[in-house]
């Protein structure tokens, strides 16, 4: 029975983090106006979360294994319910960054450390217990967008952070009576290295946005100086990993081919399908007029796309194989971002005369059919290949996901910053991306076919 609990108090963790990703989505225009702040700067709300989980997953699975389990969620859980206080009460939008910042490093852990708690509790169904978590983050994700446009309707966009403070006091409180006690273990953490990782897409994002800005030499001065610190810190970085005794990033996963192509499709999927959805709210109140309330009930359909048809694929993947639905969904996925980019009334007239907001929420459907049939292909494709590699593939996948959501974050800002119009702005941004994720299409194929051809990938042996 205690298992069961202790299984319950992890996935609530990962659950808040679920709704706290749609909600802050629902409140970004509502954010921009209320600080009277361009939505460059606004996006860096979402951007700095981003940024913060890319170089947070692959750290805190090594901090848990050192620290333990409990210490180190219950670290996590502190860190996001002090930043969701200090981002209800930020002043100005540069102390709301800073605190999505600190609720970046809370909520990145939840994910390793649960994990690792739940491998541990149950050791001979891990698998299965595992796999349950991969259904709770639609479920925050269908859940989030109506608490949160109810809150932002009823009390304003404070209240999406508030609503983190007793559920996630309620989650430490648990956590701290249930959740076993751990041993800490010897280990080196790649703290430099993750560091280094951050502050290098950090200098990338910060020269991006401060085109929109750049009127002076002095100023495209400042540009080029941030995109020469961005090169200088990836080059530290990887002379760094190649020579770390316990690297952030083994550069081995990195160079060799169906690796190099994953992680290719995985830094433009996370571009497509998980950087620009934060922005959707915003495009649906912009250009179709819609509520707060009902542009986050237009995110619910993909969820729900998300949950069913990523299950059918996971029962099937053995026979469907990986290639198939990796490039099925990422046609659908396409096709959803060129529907978006039409003008509003092509739109409406090819949905039938059906309502802005019904027309947004299919296409959404459509969006989350193609990545549910991606998403359980393209997170297995390569871990066969080094099976004992599992847990590194499976951080450094999720690194190349946050960190392609968080630059598309940025760049999609600045385009429409620099555009006529938000709604032209948007236009340009998903087309752009519809071309990029078909662009993918030869990198699929790189990848493994299927369980039972990685054999056709492998390394042959060496003679002795």
């Amino acid at each position: 029975m205690v298992r069961y609990l202790i299984f319950t108090t992890v996935s609530l963790g990962l659950l808040l983090t679920g709704i706290a990703g749609t909600s802050i989505a629902i409140a970004l225009d509502a954010i921009r106006t209320s600080f009277g702040v361009s939505v460059v700067l606004a996006g860096w709300v979402v951007a700095a979360f981003q940024l913060t989980l890319t170089a947070s997953l692959p750290v805190v699975g090594k901090i848990s294994d050192v620290l333990g389990r409990r210490r180190t969620f219950m670290a996590c859980l502190v860190l996001y319910i002090v930043g969701s206080v200090m981002a209800a009460l930020a002043p100005n939008i540069w102390l709301l960054i800073v605190s999505r910042v600190i609720q970046g490093l809370g909520g990145g852990g939840f994910m390793p450390s649960a994990v690792g708690i739940v491998a541990e509790v149950f050791p001979h169904s891990r698998q299965r217990a595992i796999g349950f978590f991969t259904s709770i983050f639609p479920i925050g994700q269908i859940a989030g967008p109506v608490i949160g446009g109810w809150l932002i309707d009823s009390f304003g966009w404070t209240a999406i952070f508030w609503v983190n403070v007793p559920t996630g006091l309620f989650v430490l409180v648990l956590a701290w009576l249930l959740l076993p006690r751990g041993v800490r273990r010897e280990g080196h953490i790649d703290l430099f290295g993750a560091a280094l990782i951050a502050g290098s897409l950090g200098l990338f994002m910060g020269a991006l946005s401060f085109i929109a800005y750049a009127t002076t030499a002095k100023m495209w001065v400042m540009v080029g100086m941030l995109f020469a610190g961005a090169a200088a810190l990836t080059v530290v970085f990887l002379r760094h990993e190649a020579t770390a005794k316990s690297p952030i990033v083994d550069l081995e996963i990195l160079k060799r081919g169906p690796f190099l192509a994953a992680n290719i499709y995985n830094v433009v999927y996370g571009a497509g399908v998980i950087g620009i959805m934060s922005l959707i709210p915003l495009f649906a109140i912009n250009v179709y007029g819609i509520s707060y309330f009902d542009s986050g009930l237009i995110l619910v359909p993909r969820a729900i796309g998300v949950m069913v048809t990523s299950f059918i694929v996971s029962i099937l993947l053995m026979r469907l194989g990986y290639r198939w639905p990796i490039m099925i969904g990422t046609c659908l996925a396409a096709l959803s971002l060129f529907l978006f980019s039409l003008e509003p009334h092509q739109l409406m007239t090819l949905g039938g005369g059906l309502e802005s907001t019904t027309t947004l929420a299919l296409i959404l459907l459509v969006m989350g059919i193609g990545v549910g049939m991606a998403a359980p292909a393209s997170n297995n494709a390569c871990i066969e290949l080094m099976p004992e590699r599992a847990a590194t593939i499976t951080g450094i996948r999720g690194m190349c996901r946050q960190a392609g959501g968080a630059v598309s974050i940025t760049l999609a800002t600045l385009t429409l910053h620099e555009s006529a119009s938000i709604a032209s702005g948007f236009r340009l941004v998903f087309i752009a991306l519809a071309i990029a994720m078909l662009a993918t299409i030869p990198a699929i194929f790189a990848m493994p076919r299927s369980p039972t051809c990685i054999d056709e990938v492998k390394p042959a042996e060496p003679k002795p």
